[in-house]
């Protein structure tokens, strides 16, 4: 068995991605790949975390643990999904971006650490990312927020070569949220480990978050008529009905954050670009583009 670990980030995936797997547990499950509902395992695996300290569990608490999470008797692969594995929202910024990330990562790991492991991550340019993460703070100025860090020195791959580092050999995926309407089956399948042809339920989902209604009805209709191929056909496709029926409001996003002009999210956003290269080139990492 091998444990999958979508580790989010935060403002990225808002459980899209879990929840599109739950909804076809039953085709997944024929093919060995479990998906325990969320409530099963991640008030678990955090005390369960706690209370080892780092150390690796004994197999008498990893079987109790798998006891807890799934009902099945064996499983190829097992999907655990959480954007709290690498830090809670208030503490993602804390002298650096995900300061407590490969010690937490690894904490959850040494569960179950009989079994093998893999990571899968989505980032976003940190000039969109910084604004909907702040949001998510209570009772925090923006000053206090950012913790006298300066956001062009947020960098993704300080956060992903710390997790390699410290958790040698483990698999790690990653994609840029950007680019996940364009990629969002390559990544279901990636995450799942789904055999090639399966028909996943509600896959066109989060493209119905920014298209409208009518766009998304003629796009399916139009896949259906006309096949795609490839992964590559199928992104032309999509790309050309979000160039026309895209909702402007869900793919356009207004940044207001105290100081911050078009110069700071156009310096922000090429340093994002500087940094994707860098992840890209990360030996043990496979990069999901578009």
């Amino acid at each position: 068995m091998r444990i999958v670990y979508h580790l989010g980030a935060h403002c990225t995936d808002d459980e899209r991605l879990v929840r599109c797997l739950l909804k076809n547990r039953q085709v997944l499950g024929e093919q060995g790949i479990v998906v325990p509902g969320p409530a099963r395992y991640r008030t678990l695996l955090r005390d369960t975390a706690m209370t080892l300290k780092g150390q690796p569990a004994s197999r008498d608490t990893q079987a109790l643990v798998l006891d807890q999470i799934m009902d099945e008797d064996r499983a190829e692969r097992l999907i655990l999904s959480w954007e709290n594995f690498l830090s809670f929202p208030q503490w993602v910024l804390k002298t650096r971006l995900y300061p407590a990330a490969a010690e937490r990562v690894s904490a959850f790991t040494q569960i179950f650490p009989d079994i093998e492991a893999e990571f899968y991550l989505a980032i976003r340019n940190p000039a969109t990312f910084l604004p909907d993460l702040f949001a998510k703070q209570r009772d925090k100025t923006f000053d206090q927020f950012m913790s006298d860090i300066d956001p062009a020195d947020i960098r993704w791959s300080d956060v992903i070569g710390d997790m390699l580092n410290a958790n040698p050999g483990v698999p790690f995926t990653v994609w840029c949220d950007e680019d996940t309407p364009l990629i969002w089956p390559e990544v279901l399948q990636a995450v799942s480990g789904h055999a090639e042809g399966t028909v996943l339920t509600d896959a066109n989902e989060l493209l119905g978050t920014i298209m409208s209604p009518e766009g998304l009805t003629r796009m399916i209709a139009y896949m259906e008529s006309h096949p795609a191929h490839t992964a590559v056909q199928r992104r032309r496709i999509v790309s050309a009905f979000l160039d026309k029926f895209a909702l402007p409001d869900r793919v356009e996003m207004e940044v207001e954050l105290p100081g911050w002009t078009q110069e700071t999210v156009a310096s922000l956003t090429e340093g994002y670009y500087q940094d994707v290269a860098r992840i890209r080139a990360m030996p043990g990492v496979t990069f999901l583009s578009a």
